[in-house]
């Protein structure tokens, strides 16, 4: 494209007013038309120290930061309800941008048990940020050697070993390990599964011998990994973790053909504009780009996968397809 024409009708104020221009954030410059005027609601469907809320306040700290939003964003915490609560809020404020909140795979699970009256078709899709790896673990001592033992186990005996998730029975903890479990051939509707209201007192009932079996995310088994009181059996990420848990293997590598994804994300209300849309998708890009929020997930063990608003949306449509399959065959599905 050639310039020279534009350049010769400017003023040296029209330059100067370009120039300033260019030095605007990139997230305020991709969408003119709209930007938060008022503090931002960010609502958490889980409690205060979840890895839920982690994220959040870690988002919250390198926005405001960096001033890639103009405004505070205040997160609120409103667990309970199988993520109803939170949705519930931004149901409220249809159209407005100044409210988001996590997105998570559990969402997607409850709506279709029945376990939840709202689901991400009722808001908008805004950005998935992460991966979340998820494990199978057992004490040192568990009578159960590796993965290849434990399916040969629950092969013969599906209910034999209680299996503690949090928190709940059809979530995305569940389908973590139910899902190469019925890849190498278990009867997955006859598990014994337990749930718990985090993965906190799940891994504690685990060390305490009250359950044989637990599936958390990765985060929730360093330090006891560390420790010696666990042996983790396999990883349901498609890929090997890092750090500590860089000697696990994948279901695949076992020679189990499956994996299991579940991300976090980003939902705003029903409603939003291209320009809220917008806004909000280059300003979490940037913090995906950022090297502070990297190290942030090296940290807990989460793996970047951004996805734009388009993009997610088509994701999770597929992941529902996927998630109502597994779910039919753990007996957990609603009937249509």
């Amino acid at each position: 494209m050639n310039l020279s024409p534009v350049r010769s009708l400017m003023t040296r104020r029209h330059l100067l007013a370009a120039a300033a221009g260019l030095a605007l954030a990139p997230a305020a410059r991709a969408q003119p038309g709209w930007k938060p005027n008022r503090n931002i609601e960010y609502i958490v469907p889980a409690g205060p120290g979840a890895a839920l809320d982690g994220a959040a306040r870690q988002m919250k700290e390198i926005l405001e930061r960096r001033q890639w939003i103009g405004s505070n964003l205040l997160v609120t915490n409103r667990p309970g309800g199988s993520g109803t609560i939170a949705i519930n809020t931004l149901l409220q404020h249809n159209g407005d941008g100044h409210y988001l909140t996590t997105y998570t795979h559990s969402m997607l699970n409850h709506a279709l048990i029945g376990e939840a009256s709202v689901s991400w078709r009722d808001l908008t899709p805004i950005a998935v940020l992460f991966e979340e790896a998820m494990v199978v673990a057992v004490r040192t001592e568990a009578e159960i050697g590796d993965a290849r033992d434990l399916v040969a186990r629950l092969k013969k005996n599906p209910g034999a070993y209680p299996i503690g998730v949090a928190t709940s029975v059809g979530n995305h903890i569940h389908a973590a390990i139910a899902l190469p479990l019925k890849a190498a051939g278990v009867d997955v509707s006859k598990l014994t599964v337990v749930p718990f209201k985090s993965s906190a007192e799940s891994m504690t009932a685990l060390l305490g011998g009250h359950i044989a079996i637990v599936s958390a995310s990765a985060p929730n088994v360093v330090t006891p990994l560390g420790g010696g009181r666990i042996r983790v059996l396999a990883t349901a990420a498609a890929q090997r973790l890092g750090g500590p848990l860089a000697a696990i293997p994948t279901w695949r590598e076992l020679g189990v053909p499956a994996s299991y994804t579940s991300v976090q994300g980003v939902l705003g209300p029903k409603g939003l504009s291209p320009e809220q849309i917008g806004f909000w998708e280059g300003a979490l890009r940037q913090l995906n780009d950022s090297p502070e929020w990297q190290q942030f997930l090296v940290r807990q063990h989460w793996r970047g996968n951004f996805m734009g608003s388009a993009e997610m949306a088509r994701f999770l449509g597929a992941e529902s397809q996927a998630a109502r399959g597994l779910l039919e065959s753990l007996g957990l599905l609603k009937p249509r």
